[in-house]
């Protein structure tokens, strides 16, 4: 996805992210999110995409400091991770925290350039900043294509919801409307698609299995 959208996206979301890694560390708010709670909560929604599939080899997109292989490892999964993020301090901090080897490995950029069993992303469609909604759109609709790509067998994605309360919204924030984004990934990628709203945050994760 070379073009003008993600051009113009990528640097400021780059950017953003890094003053966080280097605000906070490899914590939590390191990546934007609130706390550990949270945190561990969104990595479990994940889980449904793998279904116990626990040598299956996995590529996280917007992978921060690889908080989501040390998860999957505590959980009993073992396969191949590759990490990827378009900020270097937080492959340079992954790198640091979990190490490389044949089983995980850590890669600068934003259109992974190997295919995995499956593909997550967390986080990376929530801070839109100055950019215009419709426009983050069009990247956030670009991006689910590059994750459909890139796992062989499914995909998975969260992001901020419109049932959220409407007070409580942020205008450098994106919120989609469920309902749309469920209506998108069937119209795109079959019927084998699930969306969860039911884990306590103000947010959902899409689960997007392709046919065998």
């Amino acid at each position: 996805m070379k073009d003008a959208i993600a051009s113009s996206i990528l640097p400021e979301v780059a950017a953003y992210y890094a003053s966080k890694l280097d605000a906070h560390d490899s914590t939590p708010q390191g990546v934007d999110w609130n706390g550990p709670d949270s945190h561990e909560q969104r990595h479990r929604q994940f889980l449904h995409l793998l279904n116990g599939s626990r040598d299956a080899s996995v590529i996280d997109l917007g992978c921060g400091f690889g908080d989501f292989l040390r998860f999957l490892r505590v959980a009993g999964y073992r396969g191949r991770f590759i990490g990827y993020d378009v900020t270097p301090s937080m492959i340079e901090k992954a790198r640091e925290l979990h190490g490389e080897s044949d089983d995980r490995q850590w890669r600068i950029g934003s259109e992974p350039a190997e295919v995995a069993d499956f593909a997550i992303a967390s986080g990376i469609f929530n801070v839109k900043g100055e950019v215009p909604s419709d426009l983050w759109t069009r990247y956030v609709h670009q991006t689910i294509d590059i994750l459909a790509h890139a796992g062989r067998r499914g995909f998975a994605f969260n992001v901020l919801s419109m049932s959220s309360d409407p007070d409580r919204r942020r205008p450098n924030l994106y919120y989609a409307d469920p309902v749309d984004m469920l209506a998108h990934c069937l119209s795109r990628f079959g019927r084998s698609v699930a969306l969860l709203q039911d884990y306590g945050l103000y947010e959902f994760t899409v689960v997007v299995r392709h046919a065998e």
